[in-house]
């Protein structure tokens, strides 16, 4: 394949000549700004045809070779998406194959690096995998990730190409990847990779530089490229985790055990069938995204639904109940700040109750801690099991859970993240390496080995892995998480570590704080933080968000919240500072960052991490924290 050189051409006069996406594909631009509501046009996986991944991925696991060419002879034309804009198996292995040989006549070899920054669209599905296929490794970066950031991973992991889209869809604009990309490019300092760019034509096109290249030119004119054989053993991907900076954390993660294990989960966990719909509310920049957007779906072969908006601004609080009705799911997996933004923005699902969720099964959460007033709400409102789980980037799947694949309770007890999942020996240590007892709260470990599907090491790091995970308790791997367990087996997550505060010598957990702080009817999210005091070294403070419609003044509402402290925790808590803020940082995950605003609180400076949705919410912060008697001298976040 001869290269085409880039057309350098502008948003406003650009036309494509292929032929145009389906009108139900088409964003809807209000007052020339994109509020857009675009689910699935990638419901990858329905059957067995992309169940077994090797055609695709290229492995010399034996049990997985050929099958997906040879599921694609029985049902080419079978769609993966039940309505919108199918996608069928022989599409896929179609775009799969063609896009390796792209990626082939750019340089990409076994072992090399493809670092894919793209939105959650069906393009970037066939860019894992066409990666995969070549026996590289992919590092998906989220859609719109600032410069600088994207620069530290371009010098980390020194991609040979950069599959990037042009745009990305927020709540209320259109974000310009390609922009970014060409900021972050002037600012590494290894050698430049090529970029290959879809064009989101109905939306903007970017001007490309000359060593850019179009991925539908490229697409009309690329060869099918085979698999190339790997060992089981070999990495499949390289996934940073959010909130790196100078030093990248790189999760490198192995083949085989993670395929076979995401495959097993479906079943096992998640109690999915081959005729099941599955929806990840996730992006391809998470471990989320990855296991169960990408590989979970096609591996085990059930239905899956991709989604590019919010829950609540894409175009309103409706949405969710809407995709539910719309592609009869199952099954849904989402971040309990979901939640929380649902009841905010329709308390009473004014909305929502227009449509019918009753194909809906059960909804697993993750990613944070899950309050009890957000459940409550959400099993009532969907009407179906609310089931939380633990895992972690490292771990690729669930540590804990309910796997109702194993028949456990769907009735779980209350703020449980379920039983260690197969594989997994948890326990609770305390400080100096004693296993702490029932109910005790202690740091949580993994006694080794590790399961199959956990990472391997850190990326060019080993070092680093060894020392992060490996040296404060030995024979165990570190989650850096506290916890307890109880006397029947079952795990609570309560926070980080490092979000434990200690109170006069008296370790509270902040997770059970904020169960109190939300449990306010005014009260719709929370976040509490230690930050010092003379006398008792560190007390809570709280900041809390309300409801839009609420009826009570700040000072009525902190009022409540010390007194439901004192009656629920205890007056141990020294819980006395509360405070009401527009917004919490919150990540695209969903996580807080708590430790910003503990910093903040200390008049420390800042760096507003990358990953944060909204990095406005800090001045509002600065503020209410100066009027509390902290962040005095602090200088302004950057």
């Amino acid at each position: 394949m001869t290269l085409p050189k880039s057309k350098i051409t502008t948003a406003t006069t650009v036309r494509r000549d292929r032929e145009e996406e389906p009108t139900d594909q088409k964003r809807s631009i209000r007052g020339g700004v994109s509020s857009i509501h675009r689910e699935a046009r990638g419901v990858l996986g329905r059957g067995g045809a992309v169940r077994r991944l090797d055609q695709a991925l290229g492995s010399r696991l034996g049990q997985f070779r050929s099958a997906l060419h040879k599921m694609v002879r029985g049902r080419r034309d079978e769609r993966l998406l039940q309505r919108r804009g199918p996608v069928t198996y022989a599409e896929l292995l179609d775009q799969t194959s063609r896009l390796a040989g792209v990626l082939h006549d750019l340089g990409v070899r076994r072992g090399d690096r493809v670092l894919i920054y793209m939105p959650l669209m069906p393009e970037t599905i066939i860019a894992i995998l066409a990666t995969a296929r070549l026996g590289a490794m992919h590092s998906t970066v989220f859609g719109g990730f600032a410069a600088k950031e994207l620069a530290t991973r371009i010098n980390h992991a020194e991609p040979k190409v950069i599959v990037a889209a042009s745009c990305g869809l927020e709540p209320h604009k259109v974000v310009r990847y390609t922009d970014m990309l060409n900021d972050a490019l002037t600012q590494i300092s290894v050698a430049r990779p090529h970029c290959v760019v879809h064009q989101r034509r109905n939306v903007w096109v970017a001007p490309l530089q000359p060593d850019q290249y179009d991925w539908d030119e490229l697409m009309d004119l690329a060869e099918p490229h085979p698999c190339v054989p790997v060992e089981a053993n070999e990495p499949l991907y390289i996934l940073y985790t959010s909130g790196t900076t100078d030093s990248p954390k790189g999760v490198q993660r192995p083949l085989g055990g993670h395929i076979a294990t995401l495959c097993w989960t479906m079943k096992a966990i998640y109690g999915m069938d081959k005729n099941s719909v599955w929806w990840v509310a996730s992006d391809l920049g998470w471990v989320v995204g990855l296991s169960y957007i990408c590989y979970g779906p096609l591996l085990y072969g059930c239905t899956s639904v991709m989604y590019e908006g919010k829950p609540d601004r894409t175009p309103d609080a409706a949405q969710y109940f809407r995709i539910i009705e719309q592609h009869k799911v199952n099954a849904l997996f989402t971040v309990p700040t979901a939640f929380r933004v649902l009841r905010r923005a329709d308390p009473e699902t004014l909305l929502g109750r227009k449509y019918s969720t009753k194909t809906l099964r059960t909804i697993f959460v993750a990613g944070e801690h899950c309050d009890y007033e957000a459940k409550a709400w959400a099993e009532k409102t969907f009407k179906v099991p609310i089931l939380n789980h633990w895992w972690q980037t490292e771990t690729g799947h669930a540590i804990t859970a309910t796997c109702l694949g194993l028949a456990h309770s769907t009735n779980p007890p209350k703020y449980s993240t379920g039983m260690p999942f197969p594989g997994y020996d948890v326990q609770v240590l305390r400080e100096d390496g004693s296993k702490a007892s029932a109910h005790e709260l202690g740091r949580i470990v993994v006694k080794l080995p590790l399961p199959p599907g956990t990472m391997s090491t850190l990326y060019l790091a080993p070092e680093r892995f060894k020392e992060n995970y490996f040296s404060k308790y030995p024979g165990f791997y570190d989650t850096m998480d506290a916890g307890y367990i109880d006397e029947f087996g079952y795990v609570y997550v309560t926070a980080r570590d490092d979000d434990v505060i200690n109170v006069a010598g008296h370790r509270l957990s902040t997770s059970a704080l904020e169960d109190v702080v939300l449990s306010h009817p005014d009260v719709v999210d929370a976040t509490v933080v230690g930050v010092p005091e003379p006398t008792k070294g560190e007390i809570p403070l709280c900041l809390y968000v309300t409801r839009d419609d609420r009826n009570t003044n700040e000072e009525l509402i902190n009022g409540e919240l010390v007194a439901r402290v004192r009656e629920l925790i205890g007056p141990i808590a020294a819980f006395k500072l509360a405070a009401e803020v527009k917004g919490l940082p919150r990540t695209r995950s969903g996580k807080t960052c708590r430790k910003s605003i503990a910093d903040l609180a200390r008049s420390k400076q800042i760096k507003i991490p990358s990953t944060i949705e909204d990095s406005t919410v800090y001045r509002d912060i600065m503020q209410v924290l100066r009027k509390l008697g902290y962040a005095k001298t602090a200088p302004e976040p950057i």
